[in-house]
């Protein structure tokens, strides 16, 4: 019930900002059809979690993007220096950086996150990890991606135990 009314209000917001109607009634009417049909498809299909309906987690998120975007201009300025020095200093390599987290989101979020990062770029989605190509030696250490790995799974709510990867069976 929870996330069902997190979702309508969210959807709903969401048709205001876009379309706005505010004092159209035949409109709101369609508007409020419109958003209740998707609450009962999504609640039909039995999609309505924590992995469906994530805004809970939008303040996480959102510092979580700060420092990824912190992150993101070391690793500029790291791949800016090894690409512009005259003895081209890059050494591409091939890494399999473990993941730690339960739902897909979690990996999705980390994944992208890697990727975001100038001079790292997520090249496969295994279950225990994601295979990493690496632009420089040193952004191809698998520990270095342990905290991105906890803030990652942290934003979308998920308690991250490092001690060993996630694996089926």
């Amino acid at each position: 019930m929870k996330y069902a009314l997190i979702l309508g209000v969210t959807l709903a917001a969401y048709w205001l900002t876009l379309s706005g109607y505010f004092h159209k009634p035949l409109i709101l009417f369609f508007g409020v059809m419109s958003v209740l049909f998707t609450l009962g498809l999504s609640a039909r299909m039995k999609i309505l979690d924590k992995e469906t309906v994530p805004y809970v987690y939008i303040p996480k998120t959102l510092s979580y993007f700060v420092w990824l975007f912190n992150e993101v201009v070391k690793a500029n300025v790291a791949v800016a220096k090894a690409v512009l020095s005259p003895e081209l200093k890059i050494s591409p390599s091939m890494i399999k950086v473990p993941t730690h987290q339960d739902t897909d989101i979690g990996k999705t979020m980390f994944a992208n996150s890697i990727t975001l990062t100038p001079g790292t770029v997520s090249v496969d989605m295994e279950e225990d990890g994601v295979l990493v190509h690496a632009l420089l030696a040193e952004m191809a250490n698998p520990d270095d991606f342990t905290e991105m790995g906890e803030r990652s799974g942290w934003a979308v709510g998920e308690a991250i135990d490092i001690s060993e990867p996630k694996t089926n069976g």
